[in-house]
């Protein structure tokens, strides 16, 4: 786990403040959790924040959700709630995962995430990932979730919403350890995977779950 220290520069609102400045808000940040999971959905968040000159100060300490605790994503996932102008979560289904591909899911995850914003944004800011089935004007960063805001908060928004789903999921299948590992591929999802056989939210095109199913 890595955890925001000095010699890591936390995400600021120079994109939003840019893009906005020209006339090109509202401007959402969009990003994912969950990807690289065997099983359960991928989980996609849409945020965007207000445009106004103490959002860096209320927003001091957000960081990319990989480098902050599960109790520092609690906390902050309530402030960008609260603060946000309009906020949306979509997901995409194990199922749909094994149907599409991970990376057509993980679009398929943040148009629902738009769809659900109260706000049409005017300009999306992604991690990696573009969207072209929205006509909207958009920019892929890479390590976006680590030096734009909105994108940040949005990581944020994910992880925690799929870890609360990941829980709860695992006192549905107790038999894997969902509430500890998330559905990631660690050494005791992969021994209770080998010991049960895969559940009713594996996602059957990964390996080594494809390797257990055969």
């Amino acid at each position: 786990m890595h955890h925001a220290n000095k010699s890591t520069p936390p995400p600021t609102s120079t994109y939003e403040f840019q893009l906005t400045s020209a006339g090109m808000g509202p401007v959402c940040g969009l990003d994912e959790a969950g990807r690289g999971s065997w099983a359960g959905p991928v989980v996609a968040a849409a945020v965007i924040l207000p445009a106004s000159a103490s959002l860096l100060s209320q927003l001091n300490g957000v960081h990319d959700s990989k480098r902050l605790t599960p109790l520092q994503r609690e906390k902050w996932a309530l402030v960008i709630k609260s603060i946000s102008r309009t906020y949306g979560i979509g997901m995409a289904t194990n199922e749909e995962i094994d149907r599409m591909g991970i990376v057509p899911a993980t679009r398929l995850a943040m148009a629902r995430a738009i769809r659900q914003l109260t706000l049409p944004p005017a300009y999306l800011l992604l991690d990696y990932i573009l969207l072209p089935e929205f006509d909207t004007p958009q920019t892929s960063l890479p390590r976006g979730d680590s030096k734009v805001l909105s994108i940040a908060s949005a990581s944020i928004l994910a992880k925690v919403t799929r870890d609360h789903l990941m829980i709860d999921l695992g006192s549905t299948y107790p038999a894997y350890g969902f509430s500890k590992h998330k559905g990631y591929g660690t050494r005791l999802h992969r021994e209770q995977l080998q010991r049960h056989g895969p559940c009713g939210i594996h996602r059957r095109s990964f390996s080594p779950v494809k390797s257990l199913c055969s």
